[in-house]
């Protein structure tokens, strides 16, 4: 896996992943940013985001739930000295659907946490307290 950062100016970057795809980093204002992008912990939390939804969504659909949506609501709290790491985050899955079995969603949940999301394992292993929740809604 590849990436690479270029400057932008001030404090703003361009992020490219070896795929090709481009995100813009930038700071806030009192920092020299002009609030263009996300700021790079954001980035990360994105990932470790994204990474626990994309587990969470193929193993509801290897077990045959009929997902309409789901998302992944994630709070964070960062230590108040510098380094300022990540020192609890909680991850909310709202899982809709038609006729979706809360087993199959929790155990969706528990196999990212402990087996495939390398995100959350690494902040894990760095420290970070993960915790999870789930709702799960009927479709309309």
């Amino acid at each position: 896996m590849d990436a690479r950062i270029k400057w932008n100016g001030e404090v703003s970057f361009i992020a490219e992943s070896g795929s090709g795809h481009q995100v813009v980093i930038d700071g806030p204002p009192d920092h020299g940013g002009r609030n263009l992008g996300a700021r790079p912990m954001e980035l990360m939390l994105m990932g470790m985001g994204g990474c626990t939804s994309f587990d969470v969504m193929s193993i509801l659909k290897k077990s045959r739930q009929d997902v309409t949506r789901c998302e992944a609501v994630l709070k964070a709290e960062r230590a108040d000295a510098v380094p300022a790491v990540f020192t609890k985050i909680h991850i909310h899955f709202i899982v809709e659907g038609n006729a979706i079995k809360e087993a199959q969603v929790k155990r969706a949940v528990e196999l990212s946490a402990e087996k495939y999301c390398s995100a959350s394992i690494m902040l894990q292993a760095a420290g970070v307290e993960i915790t999870h929740s789930y709702e799960i809604i009927a479709a309309a």
